[in-house]
């Protein structure tokens, strides 16, 4: 018999524990538990290291969200939040860092919103918390299908909104198109968190220059300070500048 290996990630232990017993009760289902991301990470690195890894992760959408505390509303294509500040955040570290784990969101309420960011993140699905056992069991098998699982309710809200987060995407990409080599080299360094005179000592120009230029930017790219610039650049998929090898571009050969 093939055994699935589950891993429930939630913070409330007694939920994480009865789900745990639950499923631990099918034949074919062996099943752990952690209490937080950081946890459920060191889970799966032990599991690689110890050659059993885990088929699919059960992730809680509200992972170390304070008790009645509201998500934050994000903007339409801005992508998952960064790491470790929700489930849906650990869903997206571990789609980079165990992309043949599957990951199903398990959530107190439907939002079509967060279950869009759930599966921009790598999520194969978002199930109610208090589905019947047999609906979840299916869920786990079908993602191990490749299949994604949503419920009905939320089909359309859903794709409503992966439709608006690809329209933002490609809005910013043409923006991002209409830049000049080097003030793409600029915004390249302004997402990988460089200032001014950083950005002048990298590219060997001066500040007034990368000044001129980050202006430029900004106008170009219709926004007013350079977190707005960051957040649109990175909708548009513009990876920040490699800051761990030398500087191989010198003033004169970008214009």
């Amino acid at each position: 018999m093939v055994r699935i290996r589950v891993l429930v990630v939630d913070d409330h232990r007694i939920f994480a524990e009865s789900l745990a017993a639950a499923l631990a009760a099918e034949p074919d289902v062996d099943v752990s538990a952690a209490g937080s991301g950081p946890a459920a990470l060191r889970c799966l690195e032990r599991a690689v290291a110890e050659g059993r890894r885990f088929d699919v992760l059960l992730v809680d959408a509200d992972l170390g969200a304070a008790a009645g505390a509201v998500p934050a509303q994000r903007e339409p294509g801005a992508g998952p939040p960064p790491p470790g500040s929700d489930g849906i955040a650990l869903v997206a570290g571990v789609r980079t860092a165990h992309p043949a784990v599957r990951t199903v969101v398990l959530a107190e309420r439907d939002d079509p919103r967060r279950a869009a960011y759930a599966l921009q993140a790598g999520a194969s699905g978002w199930v109610a918390k208090d589905c019947s056992l047999s609906r979840l069991l299916a869920v786990i098998r079908g993602v191990l299908r490749e299949e994604t699982h949503l419920p009905p309710a939320l089909l359309t809200g859903v794709l409503r909104e992966l439709t608006a987060a690809r329209k933002h995407r490609s809005d910013s990409e043409r923006l991002v198109e209409s830049l000049t080599p080097r003030e793409h080299e600029v915004l390249r360094c302004m997402v990988a968190g460089l200032g001014r005179k950083d950005v002048a000592a990298r590219l060997f120009l001066s500040p007034h220059t990368v000044r001129t230029h980050m202006q430029n930017v900004l106008g170009k790219l219709g926004v007013h300070s350079t977190l707005a610039a960051v957040a649109l650049a990175r909708r548009a998929g513009v990876r920040p500048a490699d800051l761990s090898g030398d500087v191989v571009e010198r003033s004169g050969q970008l214009a």
